[in-house]
């Protein structure tokens, strides 16, 4: 088993990362996910939400470990929280957790190893996308309030009795 972590700030604000979040799939940069499914949600006692999602992916796999049969099993459980900065309100700080476990082969660490190198990779590439979709949002944002600003609605005629 391998333990990858890492922590990131986002120059936005938590209510902005966590829309991005919730509409992260599909984006250019992550092509390997082809769909999105959710397991779970709810809020729990404290007020957090918890979601749990089952990515769908297609992965260009190293040859050696396309080479290992079905009846060894690759894992990855990967948590993401995403939390407002504490001294900055327009930051978010995200905290990445990956649990890597490759079971039923001798080659069990390599492997992890080489799972842990490409997470890290990929999680460069989820933040671009968190990027991304934010960039998405605030420009349909601006669209919707560009199209509202120019929408002539006529006053109401008013009389007086």
């Amino acid at each position: 088993m391998k333990i990858w972590t890492s922590e990131h700030i986002f120059n936005h604000p938590w209510e902005t990362v966590f829309k991005a979040a919730m509409q992260k799939y599909p984006n250019p940069m992550n092509p390997c996910v082809v769909g999105v499914d959710v397991l779970d949600r709810h809020v729990d006692d404290q007020g957090k939400l918890h979601s749990q999602r089952l990515l769908s992916t297609e992965w260009g796999l190293p040859s050696i470990v396309k080479s290992i049969t079905l009846t060894n099993l690759v894992s990855v459980d990967e948590r993401l929280e995403y939390k407002p900065h504490p001294q900055d309100p327009e930051k978010t700080i995200l905290t990445q957790e990956a649990i890597i476990s490759v079971k039923g082969v001798s080659l069990s660490s390599y492997l992890e190893e080489i799972m842990e190198t490409s997470i890290s990779a990929n999680a460069n590439k989820g933040r671009e996308a968190m990027e991304w979709v934010i960039r998405k949002l605030n420009a349909e944002i601006e669209e919707l309030a560009a199209s509202a600003r120019s929408i002539k609605i006529p006053m109401a005629a008013s009389s007086v009795e």
